[in-house]
């Protein structure tokens, strides 16, 4: 479930892996702290780009692809390196869900996850924009997490509903719904909390997303959540008439 880049100097000999990581793992940016002192949700959701020497071959090959799919100048690559910086600045946190009104093939997108993978595409889109071309046959590999339902209702920011000047119906309908995603304690907590989450999710048909800073309500549908293995094509360079 995890995606990145590998890159291999042809001068130094030396390999690099690029990848996008959740600063804080995948827990904690998908869901958030709730603290007694706080009356906010406490959220760690930042996300950036990483790049550092060495590519763990062992890694790549037991749990998943490890096959080289293009290359590209120096030149090239110095222009990468510009727009991955931009990129890191423009977007910074990470999302797990995509938000959707159905497994069909149109249907209307309300969220779009920002992940891994994400990363990893418009990476390689910029890439064929930049007319680096990607020789390799390979299907690229994706796990995504969708949840469906039907038009989001905007709830506002941690300021408009949260503290003395906020909405108290709001503010605890959106704790009480995270409440049971805590890491549990034990095994009786954590089937509770499950029971909880159905009941939430499924037989209430309702679920808060926080993105960008602000609170969506979200009314549940079938098949509510699905977690998906795509293939998708590199892409190729679109030449211009």
């Amino acid at each position: 479930m995890h995606d990145a880049i590998g890159f291999r100097s042809t001068l130094s000999g030396r390999n690099y892996t690029m990848e996008w990581y959740e600063l804080f793992q995948l827990g904690n940016c998908t869901f958030p702290h709730l603290r007694a002192e706080a009356e906010a949700p406490f959220w760690c959701n930042q996300g950036a780009a990483c790049f550092f020497e060495e590519i763990d071959d062992q890694h790549w090959k037991q749990n998943g692809t490890l096959e080289k799919v293009s290359e590209m100048t120096g030149a090239q690559f110095n222009e990468m390196a510009k727009w991955i910086r931009k990129d890191n600045e423009t977007g910074i946190y990470y999302e797990t869900w995509t938000v959707q009104t159905d497994p069909g093939p149109n249907p209307a997108v309300w969220f779009d996850s920002y992940d891994c993978s994400q990363f990893v595409h418009r990476t390689y889109r910029k890439l064929a924009d930049m007319g680096v071309s990607f020789t390799s046959q390979l299907q690229t590999n994706y796990t995504r997490i969708f949840l469906y339902s039907g038009e989001p209702t905007f709830l506002g920011n941690d300021t408009a509903i949260f503290g003395a000047a906020g909405n108290k119906t709001v503010a605890s309908d959106i704790k009480r719904f995270y409440h049971p995603f805590r890491p549990p304690q034990s095994i009786k907590d954590f089937l509770v909390s499950l029971l909880e989450i159905y009941e939430r999710v499924v037989l209430e048909k309702s679920f808060y997303l926080y993105y960008n800073y602000e609170y969506w309500h979200l009314p549940m549908k079938p098949p509510y959540i699905r977690i998906t293995y795509e293939e998708i094509p590199l892409p190729r360079i679109h030449k211009k008439p």
